[in-house]
C-alpha cells in the first residue's frame, strides 16, 4: 500500500509544474521580427516564417517579416501558389491569412531587383521593399519593450 502511494506521488511530480506553466501562459504580447532567406528550392523552410508568423499573430503577438535572398521570390503569386510545404497548406493560403492579420512583410529591394520581383508582386500581399535601414529599424522595434 505504501508503495502504491509513493508511486502515485512520483508519477504526479512532472505535472506539478503545469500549474506554474499555465499561470505564465497569460503573458505580455511580444514584438517579433522574423527574417528568412529560404526560397522555393526548400518549400517547407520557405513557408516557415509565414506559418510561424501567422501562429504568433493569432496568439496576440506583433509580427513583422523581412525577406532577403531567394526568399523574395515567394512574393510572386505563381511561386507562392507552387510552394506546398510538407504537412502544411500551400503557401498562398498561408500568405492570404498572414495578410488578413496585417502582418507587415518587407522584401529586400536589392534582392528583388536581382530576381525580377516587382512592386506589383509585393503589393498583392501588402508587402513593401526593404533595405538595410529598414531591417535595422525592425530589429530595434522588436527589441523595444511593449508598455501596453
Amino acid at each position: 500500500m505504501a508503495r502504491r502511494s509513493f508511486l502515485s506521488q512520483v508519477i504526479a511530480l512532472p505535472f506539478l509544474g503545469m500549474t506554474a506553466w499555465s499561470e505564465q501562459a497569460t503573458h505580455k504580447p511580444l514584438k517579433i521580427m522574423m527574417k528568412s532567406a529560404w526560397g522555393s528550392d526548400d518549400p517547407t523552410k520557405a513557408a516557415f516564417p509565414f506559418l510561424h508568423g501567422l501562429a504568433l499573430s493569432e496568439a496576440g503577438h506583433s509580427v513583422q517579416i523581412f525577406l532577403l535572398g531567394e526568399a523574395v521570390s515567394v512574393m510572386r503569386k505563381s511561386v507562392a501558389g507552387a510552394i506546398v510545404p510538407v504537412g502544411w497548406p500551400p503557401l498562398a493560403e498561408t500568405l492570404t491569412k498572414v495578410v488578413a492579420r496585417r502582418v507587415a512583410i518587407y522584401a529586400c529591394g536589392a534582392c528583388c531587383r536581382a530576381r525580377g520581383v516587382t512592386e506589383a508582386d509585393l503589393s498583392q500581399w501588402g508587402a513593401k521593399f526593404g533595405n538595410p535601414t529598414i531591417f535595422v529599424s525592425l530589429v530595434e522595434w522588436a527589441d523595444r519593450v511593449i508598455t501596453e
